[in-house]
């Protein structure tokens, strides 16, 4: 952390802390402090925290969007109401009223500005480059002209995009590197009074002119917990919220802690193939390895018989865009031995990457590489921290990796990220031109049905491809003490993000 950000930070602290325990106590109803489970996400700006679903969640807590969604569809946040004219005008009406955290009024030339700027500056979750100009009608209406249909225009941006303050982020040129006091000028319900890298935490204190109510939690803290200390951190009230083991859902239930659990929650293992290097780059090679790969193992003992086994066409099965229609390399070692012995492999060793620290993480990769070489692959299994395989895997450095991401709900233009998206996590496949040129077509085409057509054709060429292997969709399990009501949020926070931690149930709606 740059020194004046530390400085501001330990001068606003106490006197903010102060404020918001004060206010608390007088109201019963009010929650003084509710401390999550989590860890470093990042510093949370929008160009700056981590480009995975905590990170976003946490800049989420001091910036908004002009729409947003909460347990069952889509509501207003910055723009009180919205409304498209033809197929490629969306017209947006701004709140009266809001300011920024640091008193400046909020206003259609932030908007206007924040399109703009994420143009010449890329933003990880929400690209604008559809955006053919953004207008401003007035202080409080903007429309913004695409250069054609785009049917995820809401999901994508209007509730993804955080809108940036024009008077702070105008000067800046690169973002990425911005963390000082004003780069979190947000006008969200949080403010940053503590961020510590080292440590691991976050402490975010409520705003009582916030637009959308004074929080009803007055001050979220985040922790570092180990998965294997999850149970227990919860158990002995170190924190209130926790993500934990499918193993731990009945002790904790016993012991009458509320559990919030989801089978379609859009989160997935992934075996990550490095298609771009020999042998990874033979189709036949790829397709083995489907075969190799026993998924319903992978269910029964890392997801204790909870999930469901991937899909190949990368549609898990509980989206209504599923096309059941598509390849799905039920576990054959005679398929994948042919295969090989068809391509002439020789049985050169292939390094797996996995993510130390993690349980799951560890089997899922103990149990690829006794499926690979059981087929004759020889295996060099790989532990490393988190970060780094996800930087291997950016960098290309890497022949197969496990990993892992949310984000396959919703509108199915995750298919494009996951497959064409230049982030870490996407398969970054551009060998097959009929695979792109529909994932190109399917976002202007706004008619349903003809839209179904292509998103089925996608996927059964990208199951076809395998330029990676959807291992299995998780269940997952948050355990909590009840002080709030947590909920997932419709189709994922933003564009997909999993997490039970939308902002709008620690302000209070439906966090009663």
């Amino acid at each position: 952390m740059n020194r004046a950000l530390e400085k501001w930070l330990t001068m606003g602290f106490f006197a903010i802390l102060l404020l918001g325990s004060t206010t608390a106590s007088e109201d019963d109803d009010q929650v003084s402090v509710y401390t999550i489970a989590g860890g470093d996400s990042g510093f949370p700006a929008p160009y700056s925290h981590y480009p995975r679903g905590g990170g976003y969640v946490y800049m989420s807590f001091i910036f908004d969007t002009l729409v947003w969604k909460n347990e069952t569809g889509y509501v207003p946040a910055l723009a009180e109401s919205w409304e498209v004219e033809g197929d490629d005008t969306y017209v947006f009406k701004l709140r009266d009223g809001i300011t920024w955290n640091d008193g400046v009024e909020f206003t259609a030339d932030d908007v206007v500005f924040t399109v703009e700027y994420a143009k010449e500056h890329p933003y990880v979750w929400a690209s604008t480059t559809m955006v053919e100009r953004a207008e401003k009608v007035d202080d409080l209406t903007v429309k913004m002209f695409l250069i054609e249909p785009y049917a995820p225009f809401i999901d994508e941006v209007g509730g993804t995009l955080p809108i940036l303050p024009k008077h702070v982020y105008e000067g800046v040129d690169d973002p990425e590197s911005f963390q000082d006091e004003a780069a979190l000028t947000g006008t969200g319900p949080y403010t940053l009074v503590d961020y510590d890298k080292v440590q691991e935490t976050y402490r975010f204190v409520a705003r009582d002119d916030y637009y959308g109510g004074s929080p009803r939690v007055r001050e979220l803290r985040i922790v570092k917990v180990s998965p294997e200390m999850a149970s227990a951190a919860l158990a002995q009230g170190d924190v209130d919220a926790v993500s934990i083991p499918l193993d731990m859902i009945e002790p904790l239930e016993d012991q009458g802690f509320s559990m919030l659990t989801s089978s379609a929650n859009g989160w997935a293992y992934k075996l990550m193939i490095n298609h771009k290097k020999e042998p990874m780059s033979e189709k036949r090679f790829r397709q083995a390895l489907a075969y190799a790969i026993d998924r319903e193992r992978l269910v029964e003992i890392v997801g204790r018989g909870r999930g469901l086994v991937g899909n190949q066409g990368a549609v898990p099965p509980y989206n209504s865009w599923y096309n059941p229609d598509v390849e799905g390399y039920q576990h054959s070692p005679d398929k994948a031995r042919e295969l090989l012995d068809d391509m002439g492999y020789n049985g050169e060793a292939i390094v797996l990457l996995t993510k130390g620290g993690s349980v799951e993480y560890d089997r899922i990769a103990e149990l690829i590489k006794e499926d690979l070489e059981e087929v004759g692959i020889n295996v060099d299994l790989r532990s490393m921290d988190s970060k780094t395989v996800d930087t291997k895997v950016e960098d290309w450095d890497f022949d197969l990796a496990v990993s892992g991401h949310g984000g396959a709900i919703g509108d199915p233009n995750f298919l494009s990220k996951m497959n064409s998206g230049w982030q870490f996590n996407s398969d970054r496949y551009f060998e097959d031109l009929e695979l792109n040129d529909l994932l190109s077509e399917q976002v202007t085409e706004t008619d349903k049905d003809d839209r179904r057509e292509i998103i089925d054709r996608i996927q059964v060429l990208y199951a076809e491809d395998v330029p990676a292997i959807v291992l299995f969709y998780t269940e997952s399990a948050y355990a909590h003490d009840g002080q709030v009501n947590l909920y997932y949020t419709m189709d994922g926070v933003a564009n997909g993000i999993p997490i039970p931690l939308n902002k709008l149930i620690f302000v209070g709606q439906d966090g009663r």
